[in-house]
């Protein structure tokens, strides 16, 4: 354990990403023989307690590190590979191996005789690597490289099970979607680039970078309307990988995946990864840019919390949910309060994760007991489930501790960080005045919409009664699941209340992640906002708890499924049926219009102009044979029948003379007599 601990940082970081690597290259060698998953976990163990104990603890506010080697050079400029360990890339892959470890030992019984088993281990070992080697790289183009890893590996998980078109679909939009995002950040890297010759974040970004400095004429010119649209650029990038309105629609349909890799995406480093890069690049981003980075984040966490209340699948409800967080995340950046956004990204992973496992392990069960009962319904419906607590208490518990931190609910970590960005908005807000207060008084309404929705997966899963009770018999039982799913449930679930982030349960300045990242705001802090917002959080997460436990408890709801409303939210707005509209069918449209032009006009015109060329050639070719051939042909022709006249004469025999002599006395005796 000591050389361990002596071990330098830089080595250590780098092995803490490579050993899922070679986890992955030895499963992909092993092949289909492979099933256990053991290579994988080691590999992650390895990987997780270099990070903290080599890692994390040493760099955690202490001085920044770097190693970088030459990777190419293009004329006098080099771009390099290496290492970047600071505050924000230690934190971020420690965060990434602590989700990902629980992950591992949860999937080795909840994907436990998958047919595909050994592919799953291997795409999982791909995903971790890619997740580590992005949170940990030193220049914008290696970021860049990993950002897209990242997404290839996500791209194989979420279509895991390939044999469901539903999951081909949902693959292939998670691509296209991230692609428009990836073109964003292409922009910005190349702008930067333009501009500042370099994408070594160290220069760009360090303590005397060419754009943290506060006076960033001295080094950029006066002109730096670029960054704007640098700035923009990597927001869009952000927005498709992170989940953005309306870039978000891919997400809910990634849950196509195993339930474990759902909870990798959501926790780790997959769609918080825009969060981390506009993290990484804020100095980057002027006034404007961030209060488009707040409107963004606003919209989103408000449309996807609605859009939550109407979903009947379980995961659905949990991907809208890590949508509406990730909006909160993303109006911290607007804000200015990166530290904050940071902070309830790290809380998020935890209590995120922990619901996606304990959801997992709720399908898992109901898949069971359909397949056993012979029943066909959806496992993953709420409107089958019900009364569960009763079958699963272990999993009840850590679930509702989870949506407790989700609410925002006093002594778990959610409530520390949430407030973080909530009151951080109010202050903000009251600095700007006007339309800004917008802000912070949705992202209020958004935590208490979030409260009731969760209330309401939790009541309608495991209170009143089981839908199918009926099917309940000694053959056909509900079970909790097993140890190795439930294990790394209440890991996640102690992970989730406050001592883990601070030992103040209701200030979220003594957290140690707000207290070493330390942001600088420009507005000042207001002590009533402390006091006021979290109590309006807390009373407006009790009074929706309430109304849900009336609503889904006590069977006194009072909407049809059919309301309009319901309705509108259970379609995500119809959001997916106008890009249906617009884009795809769109698409269509233009391409029978490209293929009308290609066939009729390009195709036509071409037809026509062989077909004129053809004619044309049988008029030249005929004029050819008929008049300059035969003109040709005439001459010779007529030169062949006076040589051949002239032959006949001059022959050499005298009796041939002679009558050619009496022949021409006779004509001219004969033209005579005429004359």
């Amino acid at each position: 354990m000591n050389d361990l601990i002596n071990i330098s940082p830089i080595t250590a970081s780098i092995w803490a990403v490579l050993l899922p690597f070679l986890a992955f290259l030895i499963q992909a060698i092993v092949g289909k023989k492979y099933r256990s998953g053991n290579i994988g976990l080691v590999a992650i163990i390895g990987s997780t307690t270099i990070s903290l104990l080599a890692v994390f603890l040493k760099i955690w506010d202490s001085e920044p590190m770097s190693a970088q080697f030459t990777w190419f050079t293009i004329g006098e400029r080099s771009i390099g590979f290496g290492i970047l360990l600071n505050n924000l890339t230690a934190l971020m892959q420690l965060i990434v191996c602590i989700i990902a470890l629980p992950v591992h030992i949860y999937s080795r019984a909840y994907m436990k005789g998958d047919q595909g088993i050994h592919r799953y281990w291997m795409y999982l070992s791909l995903f971790c690597f890619a997740m580590l080697g992005l949170t940990v790289s030193i220049n914008l183009l290696q970021l860049y490289i990993f950002w897209e890893l990242v997404g290839f590996a996500s791209y194989l998980l979420i279509g895991f099970w390939f044999t469901k078109d539903t999951a081909v679909q949902a693959n292939k939009k998670a691509f296209l979607i991230n692609r428009i995002g990836d073109l964003g950040f292409l922009i910005g890297i190349a702008l930067v680039y333009a501009h500042c010759g370099t994408l070594d974040l160290i220069q760009l970004f360090g303590p005397h970078g060419l754009i943290s400095t506060t006076d960033t004429s001295i080094f950029l010119g006066q002109d730096t309307s670029w960054m704007t649209y640098a700035g923009l650029g990597f927001f869009l990038g952000a927005m498709a990988k992170s989940a953005q309105f309306p870039l978000h629609v891919w997400l809910p349909d990634a849950m196509e995946g195993p339930t474990s890799v759902s909870s990798l995406i959501h926790a780790a480093t997959m769609v918080a990864a825009g969060v981390f890069l506009l993290c990484t690049v804020f100095p980057l981003f002027n006034q404007s840019v961030l209060l488009i980075i707040a409107i963004v984040g606003c919209v989103t966490a408000l449309t996807a919390a609605i859009f939550a209340l109407g979903q009947y699948d379980i995961k659905k409800i949990l991907a809208f949910s890590t949508i509406s967080q990730l909006g909160f995340m993303m109006v911290g950046v607007g804000i200015g309060a990166w530290d904050a956004a940071m902070f309830h990204l790290a809380t998020h992973a935890f209590f995120k994760c922990l619901l996606f496992l304990a959801a997992g392990a709720v399908i898992h069960e109901m898949a069971h007991f359909k397949e056993h009962a012979h029943l066909d319904i959806d496992a993953q419906d709420l409107r089958n489930m019900g009364g569960l607590r009763h079958y699963m208490p272990k999993t009840f518990i850590c679930m509702s501790l989870a949506s407790l931190a989700l609410a925002g609910f006093p002594l778990t970590s959610g409530y520390l960080s949430k407030d973080s960005i909530v009151v951080s908005a109010y202050e903000w807000a009251s600095s700007q005045g006007g339309f800004h207060f917008l802000i912070p008084i949705i992202l209020i309404t958004v935590s208490i919409l979030t409260a009731f929705y969760i209330g309401r997966l939790i009541f309608k899963t495991f209170f009143g009664t089981f839908r199918h009770s009926t099917h309940i018999d000694s053959h056909h039982q509900l079970h909790e699941a097993p140890a190795q799913m439930y294990g790394p449930m209440f890991f996640l679930a102690i992970c989730s209340v406050f001592p883990l982030f601070g030992l103040h349960p209701f200030d979220y300045h003594a957290s140690w992640i707000i207290h070493t990242f330390h942001v600088e705001t420009y507005f000042s802090q207001i002590p009533a906002a402390h006091t006021v917002i979290p109590i309006i959080l807390t009373g407006g997460a009790i009074l929706s708890w309430l109304l849900g436990w009336y609503w889904y408890v006590k069977n006194r709801y009072s909407l049809k499924e059919d309301n309009i409303w319901v309705r509108f939210a259970n379609k995500q707005g119809y959001l997916n049926e106008i890009n249906h509209s617009v884009f795809v069918k769109g698409t269509e449209g233009l391409s029978k219009v490209l293929y009308a032009v290609d066939k009729y006009v390009v195709d036509g015109l071409t037809k026509l102009l062989s077909y004129s060329t053809r004619q044309l050639s049988v008029v030249i070719d005929w004029f050819d044979k008929n008049i300059v051939d035969g003109f040709v042909n005439w001459v010779a022709n007529s030169t062949y029948f006076i040589g051949h006249l002239a032959r006949q004469v001059q022959n050499g025999q005298l009796q041939g003379y002679i009558g050619f002599t009496l022949t021409m006395v006779i004509l001219g005796i004969l033209y005579l007599i005429i004359k």
